[in-house]
């Protein structure tokens, strides 16, 4: 619809006069303005970079007062409710030595760890080191084993058929069970703690490395195939980058089932070593040191854990 306009002479001046109602229809429709809930998603720290501006020191000290205590607060409450409980526990049986007790007998215990009145009087630092060096020697001979032979399980799969039913039958044997055996065979006491390592450590080495081998794509081992490589370039190139994070999920199952091993070895097979010690301290009737014994026990077990995780982490190239 076409607009009326008309023209007046005012004096000397010409003025149009439109027709309003004429030009009505032809208006385009307006939005509404946007509301509130519209526009409150957009926090002041999104719309501050635009501006030039970034969050003020007050703002980002107080996010990081909310994420300590997101990180701090929590492991605090679990810590006071177990010594809530296990003071509870102490007042109500007297032959358990309560926190304050057992704290005091520490104080006392650390200050000297590693003291020697004999081979079979040591402080509790060379027992715990005994034992590491146990565990690392059969976790070691268990590595050297277990992972060339999930590669090779996981490679062949004439291989992998043949040694499944053995595996399947081993593996859920208890270690202790192992233990005669190793008496048997080295016809003393400490090779015999390590040979049940070794048989403890090895299984989870080799489904871990074998399950990493059969989950590499098959894209990987064609375009060798093309390129001509050898079986060692093959492994070394392709199979052995991509099957590390497998490895060292083993490797962290391992060590963990084998620090667990090798305190009841030792209780059984005598000698030095943490297990031992809480034995013979338990002989000696000193259950302070026991329950010490058992935190230092779970705090030596945490850290290899946890070495082993910040290994995975850095080698996973998902976290990257």
């Amino acid at each position: 619809m076409s607009a009326v306009i008309a023209f007046k002479n005012v004096g000397s001046m010409q003025v149009a006069e439109v027709d309003a109602m004429a030009i009505l229809p032809i208006q385009t429709t307006v939005s509404p303005a946007p509301t509130f809930m519209e526009i409150a998603p957009f926090s002041a720290q999104e719309v501050s970079p635009a501006l030039g501006r970034g969050p003020g020191r007050g703002e980002r000290l107080v996010h990081g007062a909310r994420e300590l205590a997101k990180t701090v607060i929590p492991p605090l409450l679990g810590i006071a409710l177990l010594l809530g409980i296990w003071a509870l526990v102490a007042v109500k049986n007297n032959s358990i030595p309560g926190p304050m007790q057992t704290w005091d007998a520490a104080a006392k215990l650390f200050a000297d760890p590693f003291y020697r009145n004999g081979p079979n009087d040591q402080g509790i630092g060379w027992n715990v080191l005994s034992s590491l060096q146990r565990v690392g020697i059969g976790f070691g001979f268990a590595a050297l084993v277990g992972i060339p032979a999930g590669f090779m399980l996981g490679r062949f799969n004439f291989m992998n058929r043949m040694f499944e039913p053995v595996i399947s039958l081993l593996r859920p044997v208890s270690p202790l069970a192992w233990l005669p055996i190793g008496l048997l065979v080295f016809k003393r006491a400490d090779p015999a703690a390590t040979w049940t390592i070794f048989i403890c450590s090895i299984w989870p080495m080799i489904l871990n490395t074998a399950q990493g081998v059969q989950r590499v794509p098959q894209d990987y081992l064609n375009v060798a195939r093309v390129l001509g490589l050898s079986e060692d370039k093959v492994i070394t190139r392709i199979l052995f980058p991509a099957v590390l994070p497998y490895m060292l999920t083993g490797i962290r199952l391992s060590i963990g089932t084998a620090w667990l091993v090798i305190v009841a070895a030792e209780m059984l097979t005598g000698g030095v070593g943490i297990g031992f010690w809480v034995w013979d301290e338990w002989n000696s009737l000193k259950v302070e040191h026991i329950i010490i014994a058992i935190f230092v026990i779970g705090m030596v077990g945490f850290a290899l854990e946890q070495m082993l995780l910040l290994l995975a982490k850095r080698f996973t190239y998902e976290s990257r």
